[in-house]
């Protein structure tokens, strides 16, 4: 039986950038439906609006900007790496605890440097 294409490697030009918009949004959407990541967006509704005020330089700003969104990107690949497990089988696997351990830690690591980042701009901004 012959594998069906994706349309998507046929798209060209802004009828791909449409498309490819398209299914970001909705892996966004997915993330929502997500604890983590809710959690983690709203957070981020909070913390993006307060960085222009707490930073000092532009470039702190972009430092604080970007830690906050580094959590979610991380918190989304992580998702999509319990998905693809999931998807495999219910059944517990040394390495599909392994992956999901992996990318459990890399949120973590995300979320630390998030604090850490926010943290020292708070120490210097009130120190």
């Amino acid at each position: 039986m012959e594998q069906e294409s994706n349309p998507q490697k046929s798209r060209r030009g802004l009828r791909r950038i449409w498309h490819a918009t398209g299914y970001s949004l909705q892996g966004l959407r997915a993330g929502w439906g997500e604890t983590a990541f809710r959690t983690e967006a709203v957070a981020a509704i909070v913390l993006l609006p307060l960085a222009p005020w707490l930073a000092r330089s532009w470039s702190e700003g972009i430092l604080l900007i970007g830690s906050v969104l580094l959590v979610l990107i991380v918190e989304l690949l992580n998702s999509a790496v319990e998905s693809a497990i999931d998807r495999i089988g219910p059944q517990w696997h040394a390495l599909s605890k392994r992956a999901k351990d992996m990318g459990s830690a890399a949120v973590l690591l995300a979320v630390l440097l998030c604090a850490g980042t926010w943290l020292s701009a708070l120490y210097l901004k009130f120190l």
